[in-house]
């Protein structure tokens, strides 16, 4: 049995669209995994999320980042940059799940190191689809290390 399935799993979305972050809040309500979704509207609260620091200094580390790339302040291709390139983050799975479908975007954030990209449908029920598919996937497949796991 997976030990995620135990323990309540902690996502960090990262959207300005509030009308995303409920699909996705549905998406997650109706899983058999306990999680808690946080979620910051920009990239410099993901950050600040992330490092602990301001109102987040007792923020849990996620177990997984669902980000977006157009974000106000600080685009996820900057954030996403900053996760891989810090040695206590970038194990942190990032899903870039946008609405860009551009080949440009795809291309740089896998050259960044994301651990996938989804473009989100337009659709509602295809949009929670992919909520789930991403928490069968990632929450339920994978094994992911510990929250004090080192290099």
């Amino acid at each position: 049995m997976n030990e995620h399935l135990l323990k309540t799993v902690e996502i960090l979305m990262v959207e300005d669209n509030q009308g995303d972050v409920d699909l996705t809040r549905e998406g997650l309500d109706s899983s058999k995994i306990y999680n808690h979704l946080h979620v910051v509207e920009d990239g410099e609260k993901a950050m600040a999320f992330l490092r602990r620091r301001g109102p987040y200094a007792d923020a849990p580390r996620p177990d997984l980042i669902l980000l977006d790339l157009n974000l106000p302040r600080k685009d996820g291709r900057e954030v996403l940059a900053e996760i891989k390139s810090d040695d206590d983050l970038k194990r942190i799975p990032v899903v870039i799940l946008t609405s860009s479908r551009a080949e440009e975007d795809i291309v740089k954030s896998y050259n960044l190191h994301a651990n996938c990209y989804i473009s989100k449908p337009i659709e509602l029920i295809q949009f929670l689809n992919v909520v789930r598919s991403i928490e069968n996937f990632w929450l339920s497949i994978v094994v992911l290390p510990h929250d004090g796991a080192k290099k």
